[in-house]
């Protein structure tokens, strides 16, 4: 199971029940989700990563990316090599 939490102060998304409905998360303390082997995060419209999401196997990741693009959401680290604000993926609307 992936592990999720909202960052303190900022706002969800408009579609984050979308999220939370298709991917089949366990709500833990947010350092909790920060030692996880991989971090997705998510920005909401203003720009602002507001929800992490971790997973432990590559293919719990592997599964959470494609549920993400699957609700039309844009992984802008898709090319990019490495972390980028402690993730490995960022998704956001396109």
């Amino acid at each position: 199971m992936l592990k999720t939490t909202l960052i303190d102060g900022i706002p969800p998304a408009k579609f984050d029940k979308q999220i939370t409905t298709n991917l089949l998360l366990e709500h833990v303390a947010a350092e909790v989700v920060r030692k996880e082997k991989l971090l997705i995060g998510v920005r909401n419209e203003e720009g602002d990563i507001y929800r992490l999401i971790g997973a432990t196997k590559h293919n719990s990741f592997t599964n959470a990316v494609e549920e993400l693009e699957d609700l039309e959401l844009v992984d802008e680290l898709a090319t990019v090599e490495g972390t980028h604000e402690g993730c490995d993926a960022i998704f956001r609307e396109a």
